[in-house]
């Protein structure tokens, strides 16, 4: 990566994507994203563009334009080498966080991503959410109640998730059957929305360190549920409210806790019973919450520390307080409970 790129993610961090700077320094950061703020208003969008008409039929990375109420939104797309074309992929619909961009979620040095879908075999698609700027960095989801541009421009972004579906549709063989989402942050929220709005869509959505925000929720169907988070979270607190990291409260909302989102979502999809403890270690435990209608189920992963961040991922060298927990990883996790979904 390059170092201005890497500059570029520490200057993201002010609204939370892949983490947060040392208090200490916040005037100096602060200083220096009005200044990478600034060379983002000449930048182009992203090139190496492919036409969204191609057939994708050849392993690899790709990255489309598409025009959605009349403004360019961009996603891009991985295809792992060992796609099976006579059987149709699962797909997993994989949203960044607040002030990320696509990019930055679809780093393996990061996140790794990628690598589990190499692994597992899936189509891994990653969205670019709303941003003023034509480069598309800085960007946001209209996950509801949060969070910042998105929200405030009410940019219909479950609208361009339906048509990249559409699009990829016409691109490429997936199962209809086993589609997914998941998200960091403020795209854990907008994988909320999605399961609100979209459940015929998404058979089962995983968010990490982002709760349900949304103003409406009226699932026509149940949506699996795996809700991942650090109990020491700074940003998207566990008991609910915004952290002192977000220097300016009017970007974000007064998060919804963790509990009330998983009591919320295990009223919508039924579910009867006490949640079963299927995993227990040292720093993590996740629970699940099963009978529920249509085989669905809703599960929490708690880790003791992280902060917000992606357990079993990396933070960029430059962030030197906090670290991910490693006492679970979230991609294994995550995909184990979309493979019994």
């Amino acid at each position: 990566m390059r170092i201005r790129d890497t500059l570029g993610l520490v200057l993201l961090l002010a609204c939370g994507g892949v983490g947060h700077a040392d208090s200490q320094e916040g005037g100096l950061r602060d200083k220096m994203r009005e200044k990478w703020i600034k060379r983002q208003e000449s930048k182009p969008a992203p090139d190496g563009l492919t036409d969204p008409r191609s057939k994708l039929q050849k392993p690899g990375t790709y990255t489309f334009q598409i025009v959605h109420d009349a403004v360019p939104r961009f996603y891009t797309v991985h295809v792992p080498a060992r796609l099976n074309p006579a059987t149709p992929a699962p797909l997993l619909m994989i949203l960044h966080g607040g002030g990320g961009d696509m990019r930055i979620q679809a780093s393996d040095a990061y996140y790794g991503h990628i690598s589990k879908a190499e692994a597992e075999g899936f189509i891994a698609v990653f969205p670019n959410g709303a941003s003023k700027f034509a480069s598309g960095k800085l960007a946001t989801w209209n996950a509801g109640r949060c969070c910042a541009y998105a929200r405030d421009k009410n940019v219909d972004d479950v609208g361009f998730i339906r048509e990249i579906i559409k699009t990829l549709g016409e691109q490429i063989a997936f199962d209809k059957n086993r589609v997914y989402a998941s998200g960091m942050s403020n795209g854990g929220m907008m994988a909320y929305r999605l399961a609100c709005e979209m459940p015929g869509t998404f058979k089962a959505i995983a968010a990490v360190a982002g709760t349900d925000n949304t103003v409406e929720c009226r699932p026509s169907a149940p949506v699996s549920i795996l809700h991942i988070h650090a109990r020491d979270d700074d940003h998207v607190l566990f008991h609910g409210g915004a952290g002192q990291t977000f220097r300016d409260k009017s970007t974000v909302t007064e998060f919804t806790s963790v509990p009330d989102t998983i009591a919320k979502w295990v009223k919508l999809n039924g579910c009867v019973g006490t949640p079963k403890r299927v995993l227990e270690k040292k720093g993590a435990t996740c629970e699940r919450y099963t009978g529920c209608r249509n085989e669905a189920s809703v599960q929490l992963c708690v880790t003791e520390t992280g902060g917000h961040s992606w357990p079993g991922g990396k933070k960029p060298r430059m962030l030197a307080s906090g670290h991910p927990s490693m006492d679970i990883v979230a991609n294994d996790v995550m995909w184990d409970f979309f493979n019994g979904h």
